[in-house]
């Protein structure tokens, strides 16, 4: 009797990690292909030198877009950098507050500048 409700319980256990494991989010989306690695708040600055020139940034998930999480901004300082995520995810988890990197090109959106991800981790 021990011993069926043993395995009983190591197969309940089993297919709730299994379960558990097919219908989580994923923490990637696309492909990084190595790009060098810049600071937010040179993207910022100086915006021109790295227009369209793939580049890989780290930071803060802050302000992500509510109805779709189809985009979010990284902050360096008062100033911040909005992430388009509409090349990789329609749909990504909401994840504000928490650490990302995203490689992708800068491109220009509006009067300022934006990062179009081709890739994106959420940590």
């Amino acid at each position: 009797m021990k011993t069926i409700l043993t395995l009983c319980a190591v197969v309940l256990i089993a297919a709730g990690v299994l379960g558990w494991r097919a219908t989580r989010m994923p923490t990637q989306y696309g492909e990084f292909l190595g790009a060098p690695k810049v600071q937010v708040a040179d993207l910022i600055e100086r915006p021109k030198d790295f227009l369209n020139k793939p580049v890989l940034i780290e930071g803060e998930v802050r302000e992500q877009c509510k109805t779709m999480g189809c985009f979010f901004l990284f902050v360096a300082g008062d100033k911040t950098l909005r992430v388009d995520l509409q090349q990789v995810t329609m749909t990504a988890p909401m994840h504000e507050g928490r650490p990302a990197r995203a490689e992708g090109i800068l491109e220009v959106y509006g009067e300022t500048f934006q990062l179009v991800a081709t890739a994106v981790e959420f940590k």
